[in-house]
């Protein structure tokens, strides 16, 4: 037929090379990343082990909760910066190896502080998978799916939250807690050998051509000067801060519910059980995972990244307040209510096309990190802060050496979150409609 393009055997068997290196990379790649949320995610179903174990305040797990995240959100621009320079296989490859030994220490610790240093060392290890994910997909897939790829990124990433609830819960009543974490630690360690044999940073390493090209006018404007050079350029750019704030205002708020003190308080104010308080935390990142993916597909199906992005961070903060006054028990309406904030707050994955799409391609990598430090600063000042708003009204309960609070402490804690949500809202009228395209170039 005339203008069919027929392809000869050498070039089907090239495409399905390609098809097969790509995919391969992102599979051990997104199985890296499912371990970063399991981490992020299982202190708040062992929340009452550690409490016990090392006879820790509120304030106290708080903070060994958020180690993670402050080690997290400071290495985000450097990982940037590593993702740009040494690519997205060095990366996953120490990571790897730095959270395994960080998790199998955690699982060995013998007092608080031991705890903390694995702790320090998983949050090291994992914060610069994302970035490397992000990096990759920008160069192993074309740019017209990267909204699609993100939101698929999450939402294989959130298995790992979900493992980290209901599933962990289960496997809690069969193995220690210790035994579960130092189990993670190996399989790290596992993926850091395939992620050295497996991996390569772009496609042009294995002989195969970039699925983006760009026309001429995209050379005179490269990047100049070393890293720290461009990493100030990229720091300069103004509208990339309103993804931050989106991030730090919404997922700092959501990550410290999903990932400490969602099931203390479903169990402490509605009674329920470890296990059944872990089931709304389970459809909680479900709705967060499948979101994320539909906020990714229904934007870059739609060409436009600002309003869907206002629109979930709109229903997320709204969320809150039906949560805080609205009256309601556990059963259907609460998985309902639960569902529905993972699946608003999952827009957020919108600011990381925002900001790709702002920026030098060359400079994704940093762009991205940029934003995504938001979400690990906002979690790590709030699951601490929540931590001490409950502890400035706690009664005195203890049950099995763990701490009880009233309905009255979250409800403190919460109003924290909600001004964390108002952040959010004013950074989302702040984001830069791209169209979803680059439109540096």
């Amino acid at each position: 037929m005339k203008g069919e393009i027929i392809k000869t055997p050498l070039q089907s068997r090239t495409d399905f090379s390609f098809e097969l290196a790509k995919w391969s990379i992102f599979a051990i790649l997104i199985l890296t990343y499912i371990l970063v949320y399991f981490h992020r995610m299982a202190p708040g179903v062992v929340s009452e082990f550690l409490m016990a174990e090392f006879h820790t305040t509120g304030t106290r797990l708080g903070a060994l909760s958020a180690i993670y995240f402050f080690v997290y959100a400071a290495m985000q621009i450097p990982s940037g910066v590593i993702a740009d320079t040494l690519g997205a296989r060095t990366s996953i490859v120490i990571g790897n190896l730095i959270a395994g030994v960080g998790s199998i220490c955690f699982g060995l610790a013998g007092s608080f502080e031991m705890a903390c240093v694995g702790r320090f060392f998983v949050g090291l290890g994992v914060s610069v998978v994302f970035i490397s994910i992000m990096k990759n997909n920008s160069v192993w897939f074309h740019e017209k799916v990267f909204g699609l790829m993100s939101g698929l990124t999450l939402l294989f990433g959130n298995l790992g939250s979900v493992l980290a609830a209901g599933p962990l819960s289960a496997l809690l009543t069969v193995f220690a807690w210790r035994t579960v974490f130092m189990g993670i630690g190996g399989l790290s360690l596992v993926l850091a050998v395939a992620g050295f044999l497996v991996v390569r940073n772009k496609p042009e390493d294995m002989g195969f051509m970039a699925p983006n090209t760009y026309d001429a006018s995209t050379s005179s404007k490269n990047p100049s000067g070393n890293w720290v050079k461009q990493l100030g350029s990229v720091m300069r750019v103004l509208r990339l801060w309103p993804g931050f704030w989106v991030q730090l205002g919404m997922i700092g708020g959501l990550y410290s519910f999903m990932g400490l003190w969602g099931v203390p308080y479903l169990r402490d104010v509605h009674g329920l059980s470890r296990g059944a308080a872990a089931d709304y935390m389970t459809v909680m990142l479900m709705s967060f995972a499948v979101g994320a993916l539909f906020f990714g597909w229904f934007s870059d199906r739609i060409g436009r990244r600002k309003p869907v992005l206002m629109a979930s961070v709109f229903g997320y903060t709204l969320s809150w307040p039906v949560l805080m006054y609205a009256s309601w028990s556990p059963g259907g309406f609460g998985f309902f209510l639960f569902g529905f904030m993972g699946f608003a707050g999952s827009g957020f994955v919108l600011t990381f096309a925002a900001a790709k799409e702002i920026i030098h391609p060359k400079l994704s990598g940093m762009a991205v990190s940029v934003v995504n430090t938001g979400c690990f600063i906002g979690t790590a000042v709030m699951q601490p802060l929540f931590g001490t708003i409950a502890d400035a009204t706690w009664s005195g309960t203890l049950v099995n050496g763990a701490r009880v609070y009233a309905a009255t402490d979250y409800h403190n804690g919460f109003i924290a979150i909600v001004l964390f949500a108002l952040v959010a809202m004013v950074g989302s009228f702040r984001i830069r409609e791209t169209h979803c395209r680059n439109i540096f170039i």
